[in-house]
């Protein structure tokens, strides 16, 4: 809980000091987002981890953090304005691990990041293949240590198809991207749940389709 004050303290001077024009400090912004991502990411606070009791226990008295500072992050991106294109595809992995915290709350308010930093890459550039090379690189690793579930997929997908038909001029490329990433991950777990699984019947099937 102190860290979690002193994270909130530093977003606090950065957005009042160190964002405007010639005030802007890029270093100092990327540690915060760093920063605030290995707290969220920590193993102290993953609760599904926790027995039932221990986990009610800790609700009760600090309440899930991860929320709390996930939501500080998204507001911090959100902020950045103009500036967001100097994170991209920089941002695209630490923003990626946030999301794959397996709390649902904690991915509907922080998913759509990721369309934001599409359609801050579009307007720029005509297209957003840097943020998507970077989130396809990062999926495969992230995927392959135990992260990422059905649920994680599903919300991917309807997030962004929603965001992506919001906006006519990334209707199409954003629904392609998606659909291209949801079968992806399909593909993804489908290979981990086989490699996890003493029956290797399938093995040779999930690593074609991957490939």
């Amino acid at each position: 809980r102190e860290f979690l004050h002193a994270i909130n303290q530093f977003g606090t001077t950065l957005t009042e000091m160190f964002l405007n024009n010639s005030d802007f400090e890029l270093q100092l912004w990327n540690n915060y987002f760093h920063l605030a991502v290995a707290f969220l990411t920590q193993d102290s606070l993953q609760l599904e981890n926790f027995s039932p009791a221990k986990r009610n226990s800790i609700l009760a008295k600090y309440g899930d953090m991860r929320a709390t500072i996930g939501a500080s992050i998204r507001d911090m991106w959100y902020s950045l304005g103009q500036r967001k294109i100097e994170f991209i595809p920089g941002m695209v992995g630490p923003i990626l691990e946030m999301t794959l915290v397996p709390e649902l709350e904690l991915r509907k308010s922080t998913i759509p990041i990721f369309f934001d930093m599409m359609l801050c890459e579009h307007r720029l550039t005509g297209s957003f293949s840097r943020f998507e090379d970077e989130i396809l690189r990062r999926l495969d690793s992230e995927v392959e240590g135990g992260r990422g579930d059905e649920q994680y997929m599903e919300l991917f997908k309807s997030i962004l198809l929603s965001c992506c038909q919001s906006h006519p001029e990334l209707a199409k490329p954003g629904e392609d991207f998606v659909r291209l990433v949801s079968e992806l991950l399909e593909r993804l777990l489908d290979y981990r749940a086989v490699m996890n699984d003493e029956n290797k019947t399938y093995s040779m099937s999930c690593t074609v389709n991957l490939l």
